[in-house]
């Protein structure tokens, strides 16, 4: 079962403004890709269901964590149905993000009180999924809408918390807008943990990387 609340989880996910996101089928790769994400400062990671067994694979990674990184809250995204994010939940999942909205990943996270984040594209789905109970809702794919997206929707739901995810870059002016524009927090995959970096298991390079990212989100917030 998860170790931290859906409302530590949210509280992280603002607190830090940044979710790591990657999926490797090697287990020892994601071992090391997850504790250079940890050593550079994030203390969430989203592990994308994308590959065959990835289930197993998370249940190794998870486990890793609760022995060696407690302090690392680990979700599963790419979640499509509610009878994965039951199987993940099992697994120890602290959070569920869906790149769709669905009721019923809503009904078997809320009852096991884990947050969920669905992916959303609209003011309707985004105020669908706040009435399903979503704290943290996905703006996904974030490089179809873009900054200017987000600021429309805060102007009539100001209690909106939004996490673009796709399209999201480390680069500052990026972040800039998103967080200018009133995001919570941001999801970042490739565009943080790059193919090269798996590739290349520059490891040292991520956790750089993640750190260097982190002081730019902290320095555009103040």
């Amino acid at each position: 079962m998860a170790k931290f609340t859906r409302l530590e989880v949210a509280a992280k996910m603002a607190e830090t403004g940044m979710v790591p996101l990657f999926y490797h089928s090697d287990i020892e790769i994601a071992k090391k890709t997850l504790k250079a994400c940890f050593e550079g400062g994030a203390r969430l990671l989203e592990f994308t269901s994308r590959g065959d067994f990835a289930h197993q694979i998370f249940d190794e990674l998870n486990r890793y964590v609760l022995s060696e990184l407690p302090d690392m809250i680990m979700g599963v995204g790419s979640v499509t149905d509610a009878a994965a994010a039951s199987l993940y939940m099992q697994l120890g999942a602290n959070f569920i993000v869906t790149p769709v909205l669905r009721e019923d990943i809503a009904v078997v996270c809320n009852r096991r009180k884990v947050l969920w984040s669905a992916g959303c594209g609209s003011l309707t789905e985004i105020a669908k999924a706040e009435e399903l109970g979503g704290e943290i809702v996905k703006l996904f794919p974030g490089s179809t809408y873009g900054p200017s997206f987000v600021n429309a929707i805060k102007g009539p739901q100001p209690w909106t918390s939004i996490m673009p995810t796709g399209g999201v870059s480390t680069k500052e002016d990026n972040l800039r807008g998103w967080f200018d524009a009133g995001v919570t927090c941001v999801g970042m995959g490739s565009k943080l943990i790059s193919k090269e970096i798996l590739a290349n298991e520059d490891f040292e390079g991520l956790k750089t990387k993640v750190a260097e990212t982190l002081k730019l989100i902290k320095k555009i917030r103040q």
